[in-house]
Parts: C-alpha cells; structure tokens; sequence
C-alpha cells in the first residue's frame, strides 16, 4: 500500500503547478493534502478511482485538509472533537479494516508565538484522541504536524532554537507522542540521514541551497513497525513551499 501526505499551500494554486502530473504518477493507494484553502465548490478535481472527503476551514482561504482514497473507508470522521480547532478544517480520520489513517494539518505557533498555547492544546487533545483510536486498531497518522523534532530536521537547528516549529515545547509535545507508541517513520527507515527536508522558505534560493525544515510526517503505531517496506521525501517535486512525503506498507 503505497500513502503519500502533501503541505500543498493552496490546493488551486498548486494544481497550476503540477499537482495532477504528480497525483497520476505516483498513483497512490491514499493521497492525503493540507492546506486546500478552499472551500466547497471552489474547485473541479476528475480523480478517476479515488473517493474524496474534504474538511473545510470555516474562514475562507484558509488551512483545510483533504483525503483521496482508492480504497472505500469503513467510517470517516472530521475533527478531533474541539470546534476551535475542528473549524478550521484540520483533521480527518479514515478508518480501514486494519488501521486508522489521521491526515492533519497542525496549527503553525506564529513567528511570534502568539499561537503557541494554542498550538499545545492541540497537542495534547491530539495524543490523546490519537490513544484512543490506537486501542481499537493501529493508527497511521501524516501531515504537516509543523515541528522539526531534531537538531537533525533542519539546516540551521542553532539559530532557530526557540523559534516557532522548533520550541522546546513543541519539540517536547513530539517526543512525548512518539514515547506513547508511535513511531517516526522516516527516521525508523533512516535514523541518520542528513539533509531530509520537507520545507523551505520561499526567500532566494533557500530551496536550491536546500536551508529547510522536516515538518511533514508519517507517524504509525509501534505495532506497524515491521509492516513499513518505505519511507521517502520527493523533494525534487515542487508546487508548494512543502514536498510529498510518501508511506509504503506490505
């Protein structure tokens, strides 16, 4: 089974970019996207043999999470059950016969880090909803989750230490989740691979000079350990300040 999770940063935008080129080539079981901003209506997507379910901000032009599934789910719930955070569009939860899939789109602790206490609600009402799902089944979950959790995650750990997506707090909140029962699934596969990143500010050349950030994730149960066959980062791919990721599970 082959998962791919996108920070599209504007799905409209993105498609002017290459987004169906690179939707028909990969050709993936689930294709997971945040960050639609768009609201119901405002786009036209033929993606023959997938079903589509779309949580939607209720501001417009705004975060949004989206699922395309080429396998029917058993239940599909939107939000993690906090209207705070559920009207702003970011999560949905898949459930499949052996696992649950979680795409989300974690809210950003600002510059300024005027969100951060927002940011950590969220944390912990995540993990906590995460838990319980993971005591019926297995839970995969992906998406921007907005955090380098190592100094490894990112190009110039010393002088972000302390900025947003690289709080003590924020990185803290990772390392608790991941010490629940889950795993990171790309540091599972490549525990010390250098230069893996998933974002890069938009700003001159950074993406060129790859200065970026891993802030995109697959996290699954421990118990879907030995079930991982890949775990990769398309960075060649553009269209957004974000990359696919990509799952592979036998």
């Amino acid at each position: 089974m082959k998962l791919i999770s996108w920070n599209v940063n504007g799905l409209r935008a993105c498609c002017n970019k290459g987004f169906l080129d690179y939707f028909k080539e990969v050709d993936a079981d689930i294709f997971c996207v945040q960050e639609t901003k768009l609201q119901e209506g405002q786009i036209s997507l033929n993606l023959e043999g997938y079903r589509d379910y779309w949580h939607y901000a209720v501001k417009k032009g705004y975060s949004g999470t989206a699922v395309f599934t080429k396998i029917e789910p058993i239940s599909v719930q939107y939000g993690i059950g906090m209207e705070e955070y559920d009207s702003e569009g970011r999560a949905i939860t898949l459930e499949f016969n052996d696992f649950y899939l979680v795409n989300v789109y974690t809210p950003n602790s600002q510059r300024d880090l005027a969100r951060l206490s927002f940011r950590l609600t969220w944390e912990d009402r995540l993990q906590e909803y995460l838990l319980g799902l993971d005591k019926v089944k297995p839970v995969v979950l992906c998406g921007d989750l907005n955090v380098a959790h190592q100094e490894i995650d990112l190009k110039n750990h010393k002088s972000n230490k302390g900025n947003s997506g690289f709080t003590v707090e924020e990185r803290g909140k990772m390392t608790d989740l991941l010490a629940s029962g889950f795993i990171d699934s790309f540091r599972h596969m490549h525990p010390d691979q250098e230069g893996a990143y998933t974002w890069w500010s938009y700003m001159n050349k950074v993406r060129e000079r790859n200065i970026g950030w891993r802030i995109d994730y697959f996290i699954v149960s421990e118990k879907l350990a030995p079930a991982i066959s890949k775990a990769a980062i398309d960075s060649e791919v553009l269209g957004s300040d974000h990359c696919p990721i990509l799952l592979e599970m036998i």
